[in-house]
């Protein structure tokens, strides 16, 4: 049986905090829902990754927050990209992009070959 999860789980963990800076930017959110959203594009991360991902964003000053009232249940912290964040989400999606057209173009023709 073929293992497909692991690298791919591994790739996660290696764009995630550009993930969620990606989506801080379109608006505040707070972490259950990049959880969701995540999971609707086919990215699945647990809580147990989004946190701390979380919490390195803020101890270098990428993100800010802002705690809001949770509409009668508990407050929820919201981030947002700092300046600093919009500053590194440019520069990491300019080296993604990059990073991903080198990759492709070592896999990308035998596997259009085979589909």
């Amino acid at each position: 049986m073929e293992e497909t999860s692991a690298p791919r789980a591994q790739w996660l963990r290696g764009v995630l905090d550009m993930c969620l800076l990606a989506l801080m930017a379109e608006a505040p959110v707070y972490g259950y829902e990049m959880t969701v959203r995540l999971a609707k594009v086919g990215l699945e991360v647990a809580d147990g990754s989004i946190y701390p991902a979380l919490a390195r964003l803020r101890k270098r000053e990428l993100v800010t927050v802002e705690r809001r009232s949770g509409g009668g249940g508990p407050a929820r912290t919201y981030y947002m990209p700092s300046e600093a964040g919009m500053r590194m989400l440019r520069s990491w999606g300019r080296d993604w992009r990059e990073f991903a057209t080198s990759i492709d173009s070592i896999i990308g023709a035998p596997a259009r070959e085979e589909s």
